[in-house]
């Protein structure tokens, strides 16, 4: 239990990768920690298994680390997922996040679907401790050492040995061609996505005695630009259990970005910290701008996220109880060319949000299209976007206005 201002947050006790759940009797490893058992070698060895192709989505963006808005449902639409499942979801996202180097800026687990706002290193940089081809050289000891983030000590040792059979061939070069196959997963939002889904996929069906997919469709992914975007993004992820009536407060609710954050979680502050574009282990502390001295990042976001509810009266600020705009309201404002706050916004579902392929200025916009480009692609949005100059844009062909 952890205390955290006025509000009493339960998590439960993160959960550790071990090795030796891999010598443990299945039947004695309680189903939440299953989620945590390194990779064991297959069948048919390491270094002669066909890797498989896969799609991968590429999307122009000028900004270095770009970052998505991540969205998948369960099939059928069916509520799956209860604490078990929240939590499980959650223990594997960070295990996969650290492997992969992917950066999770926040997240929300429902029960038939997940949304990730996750942010892509430069590949480059995060390569170079790698960087090292010399055969046995640093570069390779970092990489085997970084793979024990995922792997079993059995897989290990089975991959060095058919390494070291392969040198004795004389095979050097099919040895890099096998060690590349795991760098091509770092920094990569189609191989982290993708992993993570077929993972909790087996997880839950054995933990469910059920065969089948589990997810509707592959996923869908909105690059967002840095900025009101970007806050804006991670708020309306959020506040996802608000809006379907679970909790009242984003805080409430134990499987979201925010909740862990106010829970202590180092790894989650950063996160948000990056999004309202603080310095990232500043969350608890104020920080000076212009020689003054600001709110702190979670008082940032804080006010972000309770933007619908904000009301100002000159110097004072004060909470009130606004009713929510219907859907039928929001879509007449948008019919009739009238505008939305972004607190507005934030309390229904948007498909420009998850459904689009980025959302950013009308700049931003045309350098991801490059040569693709086309004016019929762009939609203006209809928010109040407080001041920007550039009003957003969405690159999407969506039906009807946008908001369910």
């Amino acid at each position: 239990m952890v205390k955290v201002g006025l509000f009493l947050i339960e998590f439960l006790p993160p959960i550790e990768i071990r090795n030796d759940l891999n010598i443990m009797p299945e039947e004695a490893i309680p189903d939440l920690d299953k989620i945590s058992i390194p990779t064991s070698p297959s069948p048919g060895g390491i270094c002669f298994r066909n890797p498989g192709r896969m799609h991968k989505r590429t999307t122009n963006s000028r900004e270095a680390c770009p970052s998505y808005h991540v969205m998948s449902r369960v099939a059928g639409g069916e509520m799956l997922f209860g604490d078990t499942e929240k939590e499980a979801f959650r223990v594997l996202l960070w295990r996969m996040a650290r492997f992969s180097g992917v950066e999770v800026l926040t997240y929300c687990v429902m029960g038939n679907h997940f949304h990730l706002l996750v942010r892509l290193p430069e590949r480059a940089k995060f390569l170079r401790r790698f960087a090292d081809t010399t055969p046995g050289g640093e570069g390779e000891q970092r990489l085997l050492e970084h793979l024990k983030l995922l792997y079993s000590k059995t897989y290990l040792n089975q991959l060095e040995s058919e390494i070291a059979e392969l040198r004795s061939q004389g095979q050097e070069a099919r040895v890099q061609q096998v060690l590349e196959r795991y760098k091509a997963r770092f920094c990569d939002l189609s191989a982290f996505v993708k992993e993570v889904k077929e993972r909790f996929s087996r997880w839950f069906n054995k933990r469910h005695a059920r065969k089948g997919t589990l997810w509707a469709d592959r996923f869908k992914s909105v690059l967002v630009q840095s900025g009101g975007c970007l806050r804006t993004m991670a708020a309306y992820i959020d506040l996802n259990p608000v809006r379907a009536g679970l909790v009242e407060k984003p805080e409430d609710y134990r499987w979201c970005g925010y909740s862990e954050a106010l829970a202590g979680s180092k790894r989650m502050r950063r996160g948000l910290c990056r999004v309202v574009n603080w310095p990232i282990d500043n969350w608890e502390s104020p920080g000076k701008r212009a020689g003054r001295t600001e709110q702190s990042g979670s008082e940032i976001y804080r006010e972000i996220l309770f933007e619908a509810g904000r009301e100002r009266d000159g110097d004072r600020t004060r909470q009130k109880q606004r009713k929510a705009m219907k859907p039928e309201a929001v879509r007449e404002v948008i019919a009739s060319g009238g505008e939305l706050t972004t607190g507005e916004l934030l309390m229904h579902r948007v498909r420009w949000f998850s459904e689009g392929l980025a959302l950013g200025s009308a700049e931003y916009l045309q350098d991801v299209l490059g040569d693709q480009f086309r004016a019929s692609d762009f939609k203006e949005l209809p928010v109040a976007a407080g001041g920007v100059a550039d009003p957003w844009h969405s690159l999407s062909r969506l039906r009807r206005h946008g908001i369910g």
